[in-house]
C-alpha cells in the first residue's frame, strides 16, 4: 500500500539510468542543453514492480509535456542510508532542478531536509517526515506528496473484514505485512488492530510478515496453517503476499474461495483474481498514474507556478480503489496498471 519498505517484488530490474525525452519521444542518452529540465527519480528500489511501474508514469508525463526533460534513475536498493545519500547528493551538486523519490523510509529521509541546494521534491507513495499519515509537505522542500495515509487504507480493508465476519463467531483472522519494523507498515498493522479489535468475534490468531514477497509469505502462511488451519481471513496488505498465501492454502486442500483472502497493490493479477471471486477484495494502488502526477506536479514547481502540495492516490486511477468482485463490474476494462 507504496516508503519505508515498499517491496512490490518486480520482475525485470532497472539499472540507474539517464534519458532524455522531448514531445517526440526519448533519446538514447542525457543532453544538458539549453532549456533542459534535468530530475532525479530516486526509487526505493529500481528492481521492483511498483517502482518501475511509477518511472513508467513519470517517463510518460515527461513525454507529454512538450518540454525537454533529462531523467536520471538511482536505485535505493531498499536501504535508507543509501536513499538519503543519494537525495543529499543530487540536492547538492546544482546538477539538478527537481526530484522525484520514491521513499524507502519518509521519516529518516527527512534528515535530508533543508536542502543543500533549494530545489523542489515531489514524494510518492509515502510522506518525508515524521508523520507517516501527513500527506501534507512536513519539510521545506516537498512540494507535494502523491498518496494516501496508509492508516486510512489500512482501515479500509479492515473494515471489510468486518462485514464478512459479520456472522462468524469466532472469526479467526491472520495478518500478512510487509515488514514488522518499518513505519509504513507499522501504521497499518495498528489500523488493521484498531478496526478489528471492536468486534469481540474477530480474533486475530497470527501476525507474519511477508516481506512484500510472494515465497516468502508462502513460506510463513504455510507456517501458520500448521496450527491454524481453520482461518477465515488471511489480511495482506500487499498482493505478492497475498499470491503467496493462495498457493499455501491451496497446498494444505484449501479452497481460497471458501475464505476471505485480500490483497493490496492493484497487480494485474490481483484485479483478475478479484473479478474470479478467488480473492474477496483488493486495495488498488496506481502507480503509474501516481508517477505521471508527481511529474506534472514537479514541472509545475519547476516553472515557478504553484504545485498541489497534496494529490489524493485514490483519485486518480478512475475507479474506486477499494475493489471487490461488485465494484469491478463497473469498470470491466479495467486489468490494473502494473505488474507485481
Amino acid at each position: 500500500m507504496n516508503s519505508s519498505r515498499s517491496r512490490l517484488t518486480g520482475a525485470v530490474a532497472l539499472t540507474t539510468s539517464t534519458v532524455l525525452l522531448t514531445a517526440c519521444g526519448i533519446a538514447d542518452s542525457a543532453g544538458s542543453g539549453s532549456g533542459t529540465f534535468k530530475v532525479a527519480v530516486l526509487a526505493a528500489s529500481s528492481q521492483n514492480g511498483y517502482n518501475q511501474a511509477v518511472y513508467k508514469g513519470v517517463k510518460q508525463a515527461a513525454a507529454a509535456s512538450g518540454k525537454k526533460i533529462s531523467l536520471k534513475l538511482l536505485d535505493g536498493q531498499f536501504d535508507s542510508n543509501t536513499q538519503l545519500s543519494q537525495l543529499q547528493n543530487v540536492t547538492s551538486t546544482g546538477d539538478y532542478d527537481g526530484v522525484v523519490v520514491v521513499p524507502n523510509d519518509g521519516v529518516g529521509l527527512a534528515a535530508a531536509f533543508p536542502l543543500a541546494k533549494k530545489i523542489p521534491v515531489v514524494t510518492v507513495l509515502n510522506p518525508v517526515g515524521s508523520d507517516i499519515n501527513t500527506m501534507k509537505p512536513q519539510v521545506d522542500g516537498v512540494v507535494t506528496t502523491v498518496g494516501v495515509p496508509p492508516a486510512t487504507a489500512a482501515a479500509k480493508q479492515a473494515e471489510g473484514v468486518v462485514t464478512y465476519c459479520a456472522d462468524i463467531d469466532p472469526c479467526k483472522v491472520v495478518l500478512l505485512v510487509g515488514n514488522l519494523s518499518s513505519p509504513l507498515d507499522v501504521a497499518r498493522r495498528g489500523a488493521y488492530k484498531k478496526v478489528l479489535g471492536g468486534h469481540s468475534n474477530i480474533k486475530v490468531v497470527s501476525t507474519v510478515e511477508g516481506q512484500y514477497d510472494r515465497d516468502t509469505s508462502l513460506k510463513a502462511i504455510s507456517n501458520v496453517l500448521q496450527a491454524h488451519k481453520d482461518v477465515n481471513v488471511i489480511l495482506s496488505n500487499a498482493d505478492q503476499q497475498t499470491a503467496g498465501a493462495q498457493i499455501a492454502l491451496q497446498n494444505a486442500g484449501i479452497k481460497p474461495r471458501s475464505m476471505y483472502l485480500t490483497g493490496g497493490g492493484g497487480t494485474k493479477d490481483a484485479v483478475a483474481a478479484v473479478r474470479a471471486g478467488t480473492w474477496r477484495a483488493d486495495y488498488i494502488n496506481f502507480p503509474v498514474s501516481m508517477g505521471k502526477s508527481a511529474l506534472e506536479q514537479l514541472l509545475k514547481a519547476m516553472d515557478g507556478g504553484k504545485p498541489e502540495p497534496v494529490v489524493d492516490a485514490d483519485k486518480i486511477g478512475g475507479i474506486d480503489p477499494y475493489a471487490t468482485k461488485a465494484t469491478l463490474v463497473k469498470t470491466p476494462d479495467f486489468t490494473g496498471e502494473w505488474n507485481g
